[in-house]
């Protein structure tokens, strides 16, 4: 993989599907720091099964022809499918999954190298393990379960509303131009 060519004009990436290269991604950029986050598994579990999992298993399978569509189907079937051995739905399988995926990363990653992140720790820890002053702000917090789900259940009424609307639409079409077509 040409990774200077993948990152061109960037200096960082976070989360999925980046993680699943780290690997490869250090080996590349061997002094690039890591930051893990972590979080309670049994927590991890039911936040990501009730929003991420959910949503991946809503993208239908007819835009796979398209991408970026394509691309992305085939990297969820890598992580649902390779790291969770296609057993994501078992919780335990899953967690168990989750915390040797976690325990493998703070083995490969040379320790001053890895920051073992969990979010509810603010900005001071994070900033200083980047060389970054620390923001006069509030530490973020996005990405929360209530708006995830809320994501979610509108992509329910899109999909359950919108291969009727289109075929409706698509025949009144067809109708118009054939009744046309006849006059």
């Amino acid at each position: 993989m040409d990774w200077p060519a993948v990152f061109e004009g960037y200096q960082a990436t976070v989360d999925f599907p980046s993680c699943l290269f780290y690997k490869e991604l250090l080996a590349a950029y061997p002094d690039a720091k890591v930051v893990l986050t972590v979080r309670n598994p049994e927590r991890w579990y039911e936040s990501t099964y009730e929003t991420v999992y959910q949503l991946s298993q809503l993208m239908p399978r007819w835009l796979s022809w398209r991408q970026p569509f394509g691309v992305v189907r085939r990297l969820l079937k890598l992580y649902w499918g390779g790291l969770f051995e296609g057993r994501f739905e078992e919780r335990d399988h899953a967690i168990e999954r989750f915390k040797a995926w976690n325990a493998e990363v703070q083995a490969t990653v040379p320790a001053d190298k890895l920051l073992v992140f969990e979010v509810k720790e603010g900005w001071e820890p994070l900033c200083n393990f980047l060389g970054v002053p620390v923001p006069d702000e509030p530490f973020p917090h996005v990405n929360d379960r209530e708006e995830m789900l809320t994501r979610v259940n509108r992509l329910r009424v899109v999909q359950c509303w919108a291969l009727p609307v289109v075929g409706t639409i698509l025949a009144l079409i067809i109708i118009i131009i054939g009744w046309r077509w006849m006059a």
